[in-house]
C-alpha cells in the first residue's frame, strides 16, 4: 500500500469532536440557551483543527497518496477496521464541509424557536462528524456505515425542522437513500466474497487490483455501487427526490445536503468505482455520459420552469451533477480534475445561493418568484450578492465556476468530442435560469413594502462565501495542485475496441 502515516491521531479527533459536542448539546440542558453559540464554537475549532492537520501533517508534494492514515481493528472477523485517511480530493471535501458548516450555522442563527434550536444545532454537528468520517474513510465497509448513517440526522433535520411538506420530503429522501444503501450492501458483500480477506479485506488502499471478479461480475458489482452514488449525486432519473427535499427543508439543511453530501455521490464513483472497478468503468461509461448529458439539459430545463427558489436551486444542482459525472466517466485526467473541482466550486456557490435566498424569504415570506419584483430598490445587498452566487453557478470568467466546468469541457471534447458539444446546451440554458428569474425577482418597479436589508452577521456569512468563490476563481492553483495527482492516478482511459468487443484499459501506475 502506497500511503503516509498519521503522526497523531489527526482525522479520528476531527470526526470525534462534533459527534461528541452533538451529543453533549442534546443531552446537557444547561447548554441549550447557548446551542447556538456552543456549536458555532466547536464548528470553527474543527475548521482550526483541520487546518492545523493540513500545515502540519500533510504533504502537498505527495497529494495522490492516502496521507494522516490511522487504522484501528473493529470487526477483525470479517476484516472491517476504523480506518481514516486523505488524499489531496479528500483533503479539499474536507475542507469544503468544515468551511461551511460554520456559515450554516451563522444563516440559521435565528431560524428556530428558543426551544428548537438546540436540537437542531445538536444535529448539525453530528452531520458535520459523518460528513468528515466519509471523506476519510478508507475501509469500504466504514464508508458503507457512514453512508447509512448520513441518513439520520438529515432526516430528522428535514422531517423535524423543515418547512410546508416536510414530512413527505424527509420520508422520501429516507426511502431513496435506504434504497440506494441496500442496493451498495449487495456490492460491499461481493467485495469480501471475491477479495482476499484477512484484516485489510476493505481496506481501499489494499484491495485495489485485488478482487477476482470476471468481467461480468465486475459489471454488476460496479452497478450496485454507481446506482447508490447515483442516486445521492443526483442523476437523471433517480433525482426526483431532491427538489422536493429542498423545498421543504430549511436552506442551512438544503446547504448541506446540496452543498456537500450530495457529492458523495460523485466522491464515491471517483474514490471507490474507478480503482475497483476499471473494466465495468470503461464499458459502462458511454451510458453513464448519456445520462449525464439527459442531467445537464433536464436540470437546466426545469430550473428554467421553476417558480420556486428552492426547486430552482435544486434543479441547477441536478444539471451541475451532469458535468461532474461527465468529466469522471470521460476517461480524461484533466476533465476528472475539473470534475473534483467542480465539487468545491458548486459546494460554495451553490452554499451562496441557498443561503441569500433564505435571507430573501425571511423578508418577503414566500419562495415562490412571482411574489417578487423589483426588490433590487428594497435590498440591493441581497439582490447583489444573488447575482454573484448565481454568475458563479453559470460559470462567469473570475468566479468559482469558470475553471472547473472549463476543464471538464475540454477534457471531454479530447476524449468524446460530440458528449462536449452536446453538453454546452447546458451552458447556454445555465444563463437563463439564473438571469431569467433575478429579472423577474429583483428587477422593475420599486414595490411598496419597507423591509430592511442584510443585517451584520447575514453579509459575514455572504460576503464570506463570495471572498471563496473569488477566490477559487482568480486563483485555484492551490486546489487543482491537491487534486491533480489524484485524477492522474484514478483515469481510467478507453484505449482499444476490438472486434470482439473486448475494451483494453490503461491507467496511471503513479
Amino acid at each position: 500500500m502506497n500511503i503516509i502515516e498519521a503522526t497523531a491521531p489527526w482525522l479520528t479527533v476531527l470526526v470525534a469532536i462534533p459527534f461528541v459536542s452533538g451529543l453533549v448539546l442534546w443531552l446537557v440542558p444547561q447548554l441549550r440557551t447557548f446551542a447556538r453559540q456552543f456549536a458555532l464554537a466547536i464548528s470553527v475549532l474543527v475548521l482550526a483543527g483541520f487546518v492545523a492537520a493540513l500545515a502540519t501533517s500533510f504533504d502537498m508534494a505527495n497529494a495522490g497518496t492516502t496521507q494522516l492514515y490511522e487504522s484501528y481493528p473493529w470487526i477483525p472477523q470479517i476484516g472491517v477496521s476504523l480506518t481514516w485517511g486523505i488524499n489531496g480530493m479528500g483533503a479539499v471535501m474536507i475542507g469544503l464541509a468544515v468551511l461551511l458548516v460554520p456559515f450554516v450555522i451563522l444563516a440559521e442563527w435565528e431560524d428556530f424557536e428558543a426551544h428548537e434550536d438546540s436540537g437542531y444545532f445538536a444535529w448539525v454537528l453530528v452531520l458535520e462528524a459523518v460528513m468528515i468520517g466519509l471523506f476519510a474513510a478508507r475501509d469500504v465497509f466504514l464508508f458503507y456505515v457512514l453512508f447509512e448513517a448520513m441518513i439520520v440526522p438529515v432526516y430528522f433535520m428535514i422531517g423535524r425542522y423543515g418547512g410546508t411538506g416536510r414530512v413527505r420530503a424527509a420520508m422520501k429522501f429516507l426511502l431513496f437513500s435506504l434504497a440506494g444503501g441496500l442496493i451498495m450492501l449487495a456490492g460491499i458483500i461481493a467485495v469480501y466474497a471475491y477479495g482476499q480477506g484477512g484484516s485489510e479485506a476493505f481496506i481501499l488502499d489494499h484491495i485495489q487490483g485485488t478482487l477476482r471478479l470476471s468481467d461480468t461480475a465486475q459489471m454488476w458489482v460496479f452497478l450496485s455501487f454507481f446506482i447508490a452514488f447515483a442516486i445521492k449525486a443526483p442523476m437523471w432519473p433517480v433525482h426526483t427526490w431532491l427538489p422536493d427535499t429542498a423545498a421543504s427543508a430549511s436552506t442551512g439543511t438544503s446547504t448541506l445536503l446540496v452543498g456537500i453530501l450530495d457529492k458523495l455521490g460523485t466522491f464515491g464513483m471517483i474514490a471507490i468505482c474507478l480503482p475497483l472497478f476499471p473494466r465495468a468503468v470503461t464499458v459502462a461509461a458511454p451510458v453513464v455520459l448519456t445520462l449525464a448529458i439527459i442531467s445537464i439539459i433536464w436540470g437546466a430545463l426545469m430550473a428554467i420552469s421553476s417558480d420556486n427558489l428552492l426547486r430552482l436551486v435544486s434543479y441547477t444542482s441536478i444539471s451541475h451533477f451532469g458535468f461532474m459525472v461527465m468529466g469522471i466517466f470521460s476517461g480524461s485526467a484533466l476533465a476528472l480534475t475539473g470534475s473534483i473541482l467542480y465539487m468545491v466550486a458548486h459546494g460554495i456557490g451553490t452554499a451562496g445561493l441557498f443561503l441569500i435566498v433564505g435571507f430573501l424569504e425571511r423578508r418577503g415570506h414566500s419562495y415562490l418568484i412571482s411574489s417578487y419584483g423589483g426588490w433590487q430598490r428594497v435590498t440591493p445587498i441581497i439582490a447583489g450578492t444573488f447575482l454573484i452566487a448565481g454568475l458563479a453557478t453559470i460559470a462567469l470568467p473570475g468566479l468559482s465556476g469558470f475553471i472547473p466546468e472549463y476543464l471538464v469541457l475540454m477534457g471531454t471534447y479530447s476524449v468524446w468530442p460530440v458528449v462536449a458539444l452536446c453538453a454546452v446546451i447546458g451552458v447556454v440554458l445555465a444563463a437563463i435560469y439564473i438571469l431569467l428569474p433575478y429579472q423577474r425577482a429583483f428587477t422593475g418597479p420599486k414595490p411598496d413594502i419597507e423591509v430592511q436589508d442584510m443585517g451584520g452577521r447575514e453579509k459575514v456569512v455572504a460576503g464570506g462565501l463570495i471572498v471563496a468563490m473569488l477566490a477559487l476563481g482568480f486563483y485555484p492553483a492551490p486546489v487543482l495542485e491537491m487534486v491533480s495527482p489524484v485524477a492522474d492516478n484514478a483515469t481510467i482511459i478507453p484505449v482499444t475496441v476490438t472486434d470482439n468487443t473486448q475494451v483494453s484499459i490503461e491507467g496511471s501506475d503513479k
